[in-house]
């Protein structure tokens, strides 16, 4: 049973940092994509970053390049995102997510919610002072 658990959200005042975590179970990241994906109230989901685990290609959206870091730990099916220089405007729910068809594709384009096929529960981001 594929299953994504992420962790780490929480209030932080602006300028602040925080690391989510996300862990998988039930198939191996390392033949998929995946990414993470934010929803605040009253907007659509938008895709934040995008990794193809099998050769490290990532896509940031352009409101988090340089700010945001993914990672992964193939041995302990884990993906982070490192959240730096936090603004308000990054106050949603985060999620994390498993695109199985990346290969050979452009990851700017696939990093879209319609195309992911797993999910996770997703976890509170809230900054502010």
């Amino acid at each position: 049973q594929v299953q994504l658990v992420e962790s780490g959200g929480g209030l932080v005042q602006p300028g602040g940092s925080l690391r989510l975590s996300c862990a998988a179970s039930g198939f191996a990241l390392a033949t998929y994509g995946i990414g993470w994906f934010r929803q605040a109230p009253g907007k659509e989901r938008e895709g934040v970053t995008c990794m193809r685990i099998s050769d490290g290609n990532t896509y940031y959206a352009d409101s988090v390049k340089g700010r945001f870091t993914i990672s992964r730990d193939n041995a302990k099916n884990t993906v982070y995102l490192q959240m730096n220089s936090l603004k308000s405007e990054d106050t949603a729910v985060y999620y994390c997510a498993v695109d199985r068809n990346v290969i050979g594709r452009d990851m700017r384009r696939t990093c879209v919610a319609r195309f992911q096929d797993y999910w996770g529960q997703g976890t509170q981001v809230t900054v502010s002072s």
